[in-house]
């Protein structure tokens, strides 16, 4: 893939294409879309160096200190060695990246805006705080000090959330090691302003809230840090990256009627979560969502997001395109490997409401090995 400089085009330059495709984006708060043209129609390359169809992942024993299965978040973070886990992580981005050198990897999976300092750059990392099973600091420290201490973004300028369940993430879920003012901003102030939420779900002009932050487009970088959870067979019998945005977007549509995987797509489709997107071609004229990571080192419960693990597969997996890494890791990872039944028809549309098939992916559709 050629890789596109973002850092060269002119505020000028990317107006002038923005209004070219009919609607004008602004760097600032103020974000115009007409309603019947937000949706994403793409071909899974939403990220202008790295492949959306590539999904990498690392099973490795050692990153935990012993099998505890069946175990809460407290239980479970003394156990996990966050060196390996940072290691793991780092060869996931050389692999990703395909990359030898690791500051070059990461330095090509974040991609800063156009004429801004890295120093003045805003991310906001979504992670899961439902029930027993969270992220784990090891994960969630790792990603924070690439952004800091390899990338350049201000600690304060990085903000970890969750617009549903994270009201006490930051007395209940106290990450540890994080940069010095990285903020655990619980809600976030939740979300207060609704946003269009293109087909298929319903006629495509409906909306919904969304976290405030992404819909005024105060937010460079959009991080999905996900679980490894089962769900109701409706959204293809798991939890992983794309449904991590309910929290992101509210999560009462999708139980409604003509909700449930329309939404679920539809939500991943939006400018809120991809990027500004030209009206006219559907292209994601810049990335805000530039990385996937899963942390499976444990597994839910299958068919329920809530209540304590109940695997061990000690893996991370990482991608840029959330709909891709749904589909490759429903069935490599819940399917194959943790036994988890799954909705095969969801999931074919994980990669068709897309504009992709079976046959895009690298690797025969699987996971590709960061170790081999």
């Amino acid at each position: 893939m050629v890789e596109k400089r973002f850092d060269d085009l002119s505020r000028r330059e990317f107006l002038k294409r923005s209004a070219a495709g009919g609607a004008l984006f602004a760097f600032g708060p103020h974000i115009w879309i007409p309603r019947s043209m937000v949706g994403f129609a793409g071909d899974g390359n939403p990220h202008p160096n790295i492949s959306g169809l590539r999904v990498v992942g690392v099973q490795d024993e050692k990153m935990t200190g012993e099998q505890k299965p069946r175990s809460t978040w407290l239980e479970q973070e003394p156990l996990v060695k966050a060196d390996l886990v940072a290691a793991n992580i780092d060869r996931l981005a050389c692999a990703l990246a395909e990359e030898k050198e690791v500051k070059k990897a990461w330095e090509k999976i974040f991609v800063k805006p156009p004429k801004k300092a890295w120093g003045d750059v805003v991310v906001a990392i979504k992670t899961n705080h439902i029930a027993k099973q969270r992220t784990r600091s090891a994960v969630v420290a790792k990603v924070a000090h690439v952004l800091t201490d390899v990338i350049g973004v201000k600690g304060t300028n990085v903000h970890i959330y969750d617009a549903c369940d994270g009201r006490r993430m930051s007395e209940e879920t106290p990450f540890k090691g994080l940069p010095e003012g990285v903020e655990l901003a619980n809600r976030w102030g939740g979300y207060n302003i609704r946003a269009t939420v293109p087909k298929p779900y319903k006629d495509g002009q409906q909306q919904a809230r969304c976290l405030d932050h992404l819909v005024k487009g105060t937010v460079d970088i959009l991080i999905d840090l996900a679980l490894c959870k089962g769900h109701d067979q409706r959204f293809g019998g798991i939890t992983l990256s794309m449904k991590n945005h309910f929290g992101t977007f509210e999560p009462n549509p999708s139980h409604r009627s003509g909700g449930g995987a329309d939404y679920l797509i539809g939500i991943n489709k939006t400018p809120e979560i991809l990027g500004q997107i030209d009206p006219k071609t559907g292209k994601v004229l810049f990335p805000r969502q530039q990385l996937c990571l899963i942390d499976a080192l444990w597994s839910g419960r299958p068919g329920t997001p809530s209540g304590e693990s109940i695997g061990q597969p000690n893996s991370l997996y990482m991608g840029v395109f959330g709909p891709v890494m749904d589909f490759v890791l429903a069935r490599s990872l819940c399917r194959d490997r943790l036994g988890w039944s799954v909705n095969e028809e969801v999931l074919g549309r994980f990669l068709s409401e897309f504009g992709l098939k079976e046959q895009d992916l690298p690797n025969e559709g699987k996971v590709i090995d960061a170790l081999a």
